[in-house]
């Protein structure tokens, strides 16, 4: 296989996020892709830009983007259903099995960015985490959720990620403000 035939096969088993349910609604009542989730993940750090001096913008672009890239192939595992999961190990596979075919300098950067989101040790891959958690929770907050949803459940999740960055902190607060009137009303 040449190289544009292994990009474009990889091009279309990454659009698999597109048809890649999340436990998350829109405002219109339908279920969240994963694309769609970080499509506004990397529109939230992009916007975020002149908010965060010293950090690699492109980087952090970079894995916000490839952040749930293994999804792909197996979904979305809910985060009250991960407990006792090794997922990153299942996803670290599923990302390698999507890389396996592009041109190994590809292959390789692609997988060490979704590596080094995982691990959230670099400033940049704690950012991401905790744009991610505050993106679902967001979501969680605005959409058209069924009956007997867990609001409460996202007034601790993720909570350890988004408390590390002062900035995400402060965008959290008033999403748990409004998480906490809405797991109220029952």
């Amino acid at each position: 296989m040449d190289a544009t035939d292994a990009y474009l096969a990889f091009f279309r088993a990454a659009g698999a996020l597109k048809d890649t349910l999340r436990n998350s609604w829109t405002r219109g009542g339908r279920r969240e892709s994963v694309a769609e989730h970080s499509w506004r993940l990397a529109l939230m750090a992009l916007a975020l830009e002149d908010e965060l001096p010293g950090i690699d913008h492109k980087r952090l672009l970079s894995l916000v983007i490839l952040h749930d890239l293994g999804e792909a192939i197996r979904g979305d595992v809910p985060a009250p259903l991960q407990a006792g999961l090794d997922k990153t190990a299942a996803e670290r596979a599923d990302v390698a099995a999507l890389v396996a075919g592009l041109p190994p300098r590809a292959a390789a950067r692609i997988a060490a960015l979704w590596d080094e989101a995982a691990a959230a040790e670099t400033r940049e891959a704690r950012l991401a985490k905790g744009l991610d958690r505050l993106e679902t929770v967001l979501q969680h907050v605005e959409g058209a959720n069924p009956p007997g949803f867990d609001y409460a459940f996202n007034l601790g999740y993720g909570r350890r990620h988004t408390d590390g960055e002062p900035l995400v902190a402060a965008l959290r607060a008033p999403v748990d403000a409004e998480t906490a009137r809405r797991a109220a009303e029952g």
